[in-house]
């Protein structure tokens, strides 16, 4: 009789887990926080539905043109493989350094400073910083435990998130003394549709839809992924779309536009609205708790990616140190470091715009990657195919260039930063070298 343990516990993570871990990035800060940027500049209930359902058909273009990649080159990694087969190691070096450096320790950053912003709403007692730092480091430690171990925390905070936000959703469904915001379009709405504060608007739906790709950077985790990562992105990405729409219509139907204006925490507004004000605080706890999920899938999903530049590139070659269980210990303390020195030093809002540049630059080259395989390489085994090609990817860049111009146009700073780090990457691929 055999001793190995692994044929009573099937080696990596389920359909189910990749799911959540999909559901779990999106979900998080941005649904509980940007619609008090948006409504400043939209004061129209029609305007924002559209700027999520937008936001929601851009990222589901995205899914299925990363779930064909992720079928065709299952290794983890995301973007960092996909780039680098397409067009140029440098150019996937570029992307993994991003997502190493700042695209999951921003996230991680901006949902513990949302979640202190939150619990202070609740209790005085531990500063917002305080409590942020102390999430932060407690997920951390966690994830550090093994892959089994995260897998069973991911699963339950993701699914008590997903089922807090429908509580949310019915409760606020069910309020008889509604605010006067129509969901039909009306005079001027087409106006605002078009207008640049749509397109800026765009960068905080589009930052919270980021995380539809999470699957793929941990591939090499899952168990039958060409199978598995795609049906867990476009699956994850649809069910969160619907959870969106309806959520922010809940939000402008229970609470005044103009007590949501500039707010980042609109849950607890809303929810003042909802369950009163001693309900409202409770709310605003189990929220934390949601929240909690969102840092948790970023801190399991962020060091895959350093460990995978690690194992490629010399001079990060420590960061793709593992620990007996394959949890990258390295990446993982570095990606903490990150995270700290972001909630110590940053704010809210010029981070998110920072980090979603070029996070959705790097999505957006992706895709066009996609269409670059396709031409240059046709006999690539491909076990799932885009649905819609060339539409639907053509959709997702198109979006993407119209929300990126804008951005440059209206943030050039946030913008540039991004571009600069961007420049970082390549000039350290560059002297950097090989393995």
């Amino acid at each position: 009789m055999s001793n190995d343990t692994s044929s009573s516990r099937p080696r990596g993570v389920s359909l189910i887990t990749a799911t959540a871990i999909v559901i779990a990035n999106m979900v998080g800060t941005g649904i509980f926080t940007s619609l008090g940027y948006q409504v400043t500049d939209l004061p129209s209930g029609f305007s924002i539905v559209v700027l999520w359902a937008v936001g929601g058909l851009c990222a589901f273009c995205g899914a299925l043109a990363y779930g064909e990649l992720a079928s065709a080159l299952p290794k983890s990694g995301g973007e960092y493989q996909f780039l680098s087969r397409a067009f140029h190691p440098c150019v996937g070096f570029i992307a993994g350094w991003l997502s190493a450096t700042v695209g999951f320790a921003a996230p991680i950053a901006l949902a513990a400073m949302a979640l202190g912003k939150y619990l202070s709403g609740v209790t005085s007692i531990v500063s917002p910083v305080t409590a942020s730092l102390a999430v932060v480091i407690a997920v951390t430690l966690i994830h550090s435990s093994g892959i089994h171990v995260g897998a069973r925390f991911q699963n339950i905070a993701t699914w008590l998130k997903v089922l807090l936000i429908l509580v949310f959703i019915g409760a606020g469904l069910l309020v008889t003394d509604a605010q006067p915001v129509s969901f039909l379009p009306e005079a001027g709405d087409l106006k605002l549709i078009t207008s640049p504060p749509f397109a800026i608007s765009l960068v905080f739906v589009m930052y919270s839809y980021a995380g539809w790709n999470a699957a793929t950077y941990i591939v090499g985790e899952i168990r039958d992924p060409q199978r598995n990562v795609p049906l867990a992105i476009g699956i994850g990405t649809f069910f969160v779309s619907l959870l969106y729409i309806t959520l922010n219509a809940v939000f402008l139907h229970v609470a005044p536009m103009k007590e949501l204006a500039g707010q980042v925490d609109v849950a607890h507004v809303a929810a003042n609205y909802i369950f009163g004000n001693e309900g409202g605080r409770i709310m605003s706890g189990l929220i934390c708790l949601g929240l909690v999920s969102s840092i948790s899938a970023m801190t399991w999903v962020g060091p895959r990616v350093t460990m995978a530049l690690g194992q490629d590139v010399r001079i990060l070659a420590p960061f793709a140190a593992v620990t007996s269980g394959g949890v990258p210990w390295a990446a993982l303390l570095a990606q903490l470091a990150i995270v700290i020195v972001l909630i110590l030093t940053a704010t809210f809002e010029k981070v998110l715009s920072y980090v979603q540049f070029s996070i959705q630059l790097c999505s957006c080259l992706t895709v066009i990657g996609l269409i670059v395989l396709r031409r240059a390489e046709p006999n690539l085994p491909r076990p799932v195919r885009c649905w819609g090609y060339p539409f639907t990817p053509l959709i997702f860049i198109a979006i993407s260039v119209w929300m990126m111009t804008y951005q440059m146009l209206q943030q050039p700073h946030e913008s540039l930063a991004g571009l600069g780090t961007i420049l970082i990457g390549a000039l350290l691929y560059w002297i950097s070298p090989k393995k």
